[in-house]
Formats: C-alpha cells, structure tokens, sequence
C-alpha cells in the first residue's frame, strides 16, 4: 500500500482486508481492545506474516462471491501458522471453501438484522454474550458443508451456520459482522476473540506506540536527512514532534504557503512551530499554485494538480538541503482507504494529496508514522508528546485547502471571499462554545449567483455555505444541529461584512452518502 511496512509489535492482529467497507472498523474495535493491528492485503506472503510475527489473523468480510472465479483468494500457508483465525463474513466462506467445506449462493440474501441463536454458550468467543441476541447481516451466499473437524456455534433464520469453529484448532469463522454498532454483542465477540481465544492482554497504548516507532524511525533512518512537509494540522505536527525526538536537528520541517490557506494561517504556523522549538522553513508557493489551478472546474483534477505541485516544491526544498534522503508526511489511515482501492473495482472516493508516492526523479524516500493511525488515536499521540491541546484539537483542515473549498474554478477573488466568510464561522462557533464539540467546522465557496436585495438595490451575488460535522474519525459523521440563533449571527455576519455574498446555506448531509468536503 505504498510505504515500507512498519515493524510490527509482537502481540498484534493481522487483518487481511479483502475489500470490505467495514475493514477499518474491524481495526477501530481492535484497537479500542488496546491491541495493536495492522491491516494487509490478501496478496500478504507468508514469509511477511512470519516477518511481521502477528498473534492472531483476522479475514475481513467482502464485495466479492468466493464462488467467482475472480474473487481475491486467500494464501492457505497462513492457515499452518498454528495461530488463532477469525473468518468474518466473506472471510469465513474463503475459510470454509479453502478447507473443503461447501459454499453456495443463497436463495434469499440476508442483509440487516438477524437474530443469532448460540449452539454453544460456553465456548470462549462467546463468553458473556446472551444466548440470543441481535447481529447484523450482508451476505448472498451462505455455507452449507463444514469443513472436517468444525461445527456450529450458532445459527439465525437464515444461515445454520452463522457462527462456527474448528474443534481442535483455534479456528473461527462469524456470518455476520461483529465489529458494526448494530450487532449489539459485537465488541464482547471481540475482545473474546482476543482475549481468551489469542490470550492478547490489550497492553498495547500510545506510550508503547512512541517507543516503537522512535526506535522504527532511527533504525531505518539512519544518519540521514529527513525533511517533514507540515500543514499546522495536528497530523504533521505529530510527526514534526516523533521525528523531533528521533533524529534532533538531522530534521527540516517545510511548510508550503499554497495560496490557499485560511487567513493569518502562516503566522499561525510560525508561532506553534516555534512555541514546541522545532525550526521552521516557510516557502512562498502560491503564484505557482494558482497559475496551475487556473480554469480547473474537476475537483479530482485540482486535487491532483495541487499534489503533484506540492512534490515539486518539496523537490525543490531537498536540493537545497545536504543529504536529504527521507520526506516525512502526516499520512493516515483514512487518507489511504479514500485513496487506493485495496482489490477489484471498488470506488476510489477522493485522491489525498499525501498518498500514493513519490515521482520516480526524486531520491527522497517516504516516511509516514502515523499512516495506520486514526485521527482520534493521533489526538492521543499528541497528548502523549505533550504537545498542546490548543494545537492538538485544531480541527482537519485539507492538504489542498481552500482549493476544494472553492466549488469550481478557484480565483483570487473567490479566494479573498471564502477567507473571510470561514473566519467569521470559526469565530463565532468558538465563541459559541461550540469548536470543542465539533469534527470540522468552516465554509464552502458556492459558484452559483442569486438575487437579493441590499439597501433597497437588487444583489445579484455568490453564496457561502456553512459545514459543521461532528465525527470520531472521519470515517463517518454526522451534520451538527447547532442552534438557530448561531446560525444567524454566523449569517448576518457573512453578508454583512463579505463583500460579494448575498446568501447564506446551512449543509444538513451526513458522511455518508456525502464526503465531509465538498469536493
């Protein structure tokens, strides 16, 4: 998935991903178990899982049939490991089918909500679950053989073998998905599985993370040069510190003024990086950006133009600096899943400036500490570094900033618009009391023109609209009902004292089925 994989800890989890949307919440409730996984592709050798020394693997669920012929297999050598295996949904069927059961296409699909009965109860994975209770289901076929050696541990209406086991090996397999909200006993199967069936204590937490990755960063970083590309946002900043730590003064930290950055962000910038006494190069990008930017309507194509314009400046930045051989990024998790399909024709949403790799002309190699990391765990991270919390609960502001947040073609005139309208919604949502409460909150530049009327005169302007989200990690969230009277004074204020806006529209869409930003 593009970056060297990071050395793992020896009590860990594996997750195989085979293209599931639910992957990373399997990674999310392993790690709120306090134990390290990481997630890896189907096409992982063997000889990488032994290298990686994990103590348990998990099979993610999938959008494919294991009866296509093109479906992502499994490497059957894993299985001889002799450690603990939860199949989950698809991961389960590809168990059955590789051992010498039978799988065939249901009659009736089962998706949603199902009633799990345990055949069981006093087997470990089921420690404490009640003997029925609601799971949720999303699969077409379904399993009607065991392999040898296994047999159910429970059943609903629509599969016998909804839950099964290996009676001499620890070996599981779940029909539905314990790792979503809506199987109510799904963090208990878990942290069981965990637990009592691969005896992981959960001891793993960000104190162990920092030593870890410190010792990663100066094994493989050697005596070398490491410029760090930061943004202000707590993900660089997180890296900037670890890197800090790791290496001292062989760091050079570069932030890139885009021209599309919030206003007073430079000084920002300036202050905080001098405020944690990490040294700081400030480069002056933005005619470059907007020359390049100029006509672009596509969002996917501005995306991709402000990547590749933020290599080349970094390219420019390492020729100046004496051995430079690593450039260190704030990648995380989400950004790759958003990024790189992991198998098949899944969807790539959006491009993340920081993901994907470097030009082959560059002799810098990528770094990125926190790329299987959450935005919550990173938040943690920071509080471990004792960086601030006044920097580290900032809330996310996009690599390619202002530019998709600008619907359309992106102007210095719209650029001077948006500016001053998303000041105006920070600073009143934190004088609400709200900025603590809320994921992301800021504007979006509309490019479409209505009529109003200003002191009597017929307007005939743009409009601002107003996203606050509240999530966990970005993966999901959800519009914040903030109250009426903000609203107002958010509005009132943008329309007075933003030249060229005339209306103001409050975002009520939910991730999904929309994406946080607009583009």
């Amino acid at each position: 998935m593009g970056a060297p994989r990071t050395r793992s800890s020896p009590r860990s989890v594996l997750i195989v991903d085979y293209g599931s949307q639910y992957t990373q919440l399997i990674a999310r409730r392993v790690r709120e178990c306090h134990v390290y996984c990481e997630v890896v592709p189907p096409w992982i050798e063997t000889e990488e899982v032994r290298r990686l020394a994990p103590s348990a693997l998990i099979l993610s669920g999938g959008p494919a049939s294991v009866l296509h012929a093109e479906a992502p297999q499994m490497n059957e050598e894993i299985l001889d490991l002799g450690i603990p295996v939860l199949g989950i949904c698809y991961g389960m069927q590809l168990l059955v089918q590789h051992l010498g059961g039978l799988v065939e296409s249901a009659a009736e699909s089962e998706y949603g909500r199902a009633e799990l009965c345990l055949d069981a109860p006093d087997d470990p994975l089921f420690e404490g679950v009640p003997s029925t209770s609601v799971v949720w289901m999303s699969h077409g076929d379904r399993v009607v053989r065991l392999p040898e050696g296994f047999e159910s541990v429970g059943n609903s209406g629509n599969s016998p073998f909804a839950a099964i086991r290996h009676q001499g090996r620890a070996l599981y397999g779940l029909q539905f998905h314990p790792e979503v909200a809506h199987t109510e006993a799904g963090p208990q199967i878990l942290a069981n599985f965990l637990e009592r069936v691969a005896g992981l204590s959960g001891d793993w937490n960000m104190g162990e993370f920092v030593s870890t990755q410190l010792a990663l960063l100066r094994e493989r970083i050697g005596s070398g040069v490491v410029i760090c590309g930061v943004s202000g946002g707590v993900d660089s900043t997180v890296v900037a510190s670890l890197l800090d730590r790791a290496i001292g003064d062989r760091l050079r930290c570069v932030f890139i003024d885009n021209g599309l950055l919030r206003q007073g962000e430079v000084e920002e910038v300036r202050e905080m990086f001098a405020g944690l006494g990490i040294a700081l190069q400030v480069l002056d990008g933005s005619a470059s950006f907007l020359e390049r930017l100029r006509g672009v309507e596509d969002p996917e194509k501005k995306r991709v133009i402000i990547g590749h314009a933020f290599v080349e400046l970094f390219e420019q930045a390492a020729r100046q600096i004496p051995d430079a051989r690593f450039l260190a990024q704030g990648t995380l998790y989400p950004d790759v899943i958003e990024s790189i399909s992991v198998w098949g024709p899944s969807a790539t949403i959006k491009t993340h400036h920081n993901v994907g790799g470097l030009p082959e002309r560059m002799k810098l190699e990528i770094v990125e500490p926190l790329r299987m990391l959450f935005k919550d765990e990173v938040r943690e991270l920071a509080d471990e570094l004792g960086i601030p919390g006044e920097l580290s609960r900032r809330h996310p502001f996009p690599g390619p900033g202002l530019g998709i947040r600008i619907v359309g073609e992106v102007t210095p005139e719209r650029l001077v618009m948006l500016r001053a309208a998303d000041r105006i919604v920070l600073d009143e949502i934190r004088a609400a009391g709200w900025y603590a409460r809320l994921w992301q909150a800021f504007a979006v530049f509309l490019p479409v023109r209505s009529v109003g009327v200003m002191g009597d005169a017929r307007t005939y302007e743009h409009a601002i609209a107003v996203r606050c989200i509240t999530s966990k990690d970005a993966m999901t969230g959800d519009w914040a009902q903030l109250p009426h009277d903000l609203l107002a004074r958010i509005s009132s204020r943008i329309i007075n004292e933003v030249d060229g806006i005339n209306r103001v529209v409050y975002d009520v869409s939910s991730k999904p089925p929309a994406t946080i930003e607009w583009e």
